[in-house]
């Protein structure tokens, strides 16, 4: 999976991309990644790629041009079209579906907005997918973006280096994921469930199952009417 960010802020992806697993899968040739800075992309002087709104109201719009000259270094880089996927809260739901979708992709462009957001026309231009990682505004694109690829990056082959944990984790088969435990077997006058001691290994998938549609009926309510619906 190779990785391209258009973004003003390129300093805010080093720790994220060389640490934890995102680290250790570029490392390992799994992921790979380039960050474009948008401002080598505008013609003004002084690195200037925002403007005033047309039609008047507050804050200032990103520039088609320098974010549309990046989208094409980006192409010319990869040697074809890129999907470009816009950081936007007017995007769709960014879900555990959509990630696993991203992840059969061999190159994604994330295009990080900031101020009131970027010229529609260039948007309409580069083909955009919006998408949202919640109903609230942040800054800019760039932790949205972030937040996208560490999610991605997970699902594809060689990442984890157990094969079974990403389907295994919260939202992967619609529930949420089962209360983890680990030594000592007793803390804080707190025992580790027997079940789990027991070695019994159908009884154990039995308990954890019944523990995520517990936990996913109580906290999340929306998701366990999903879930029922499918069976």
């Amino acid at each position: 999976m190779k990785y391209y960010v258009m973004t003003l802020f390129p300093e805010m992806f080093e720790t994220v991309m060389t640490g934890s697993i995102m680290g250790r899968a570029v490392d390992a040739g799994h992921i790979s990644y380039e960050i474009e800075n948008i401002r080598d992309y505008t013609p003004d002087k002084h690195n200037r790629v925002d403007d005033y709104p047309y039609g008047g109201g507050a804050g200032m719009v990103m520039e088609a041009e320098p974010v549309y000259r990046c989208y094409e270094e980006v192409c010319s880089k990869a040697g074809h079209p890129v999907k470009v996927i816009h950081l936007t809260p007017q995007g769709k739901p960014f879900t555990q579906e959509l990630a696993a979708k991203y992840a059969g992709e061999t190159e994604l462009a994330f295009l990080c907005g900031h101020y009131e957001g970027i010229d529609e026309r260039v948007l309409e231009e580069i083909g955009t997918e919006d998408v949202s990682i919640g109903d609230y505004v942040l800054t800019g694109g760039e932790l949205p973006a972030m937040v996208m690829m560490d999610a991605i990056a997970r699902l594809v082959p060689g990442v984890l280096g157990n094969s079974d944990s990403s389907c295994e984790e919260s939202f992967s088969d619609g529930l949420l994921e089962y209360p983890q435990y680990t030594r000592p077997e007793e803390i804080l006058g707190r025992k580790v469930p027997e079940i789990l001691l027991s070695g019994h290994h159908k009884n154990i998938e039995k308990w954890r199952l019944e523990q995520s549609i517990e936990r996913t009926k109580t906290r999340r309510p929306d998701m366990f009417e999903k879930y029922e619906s499918k069976k």
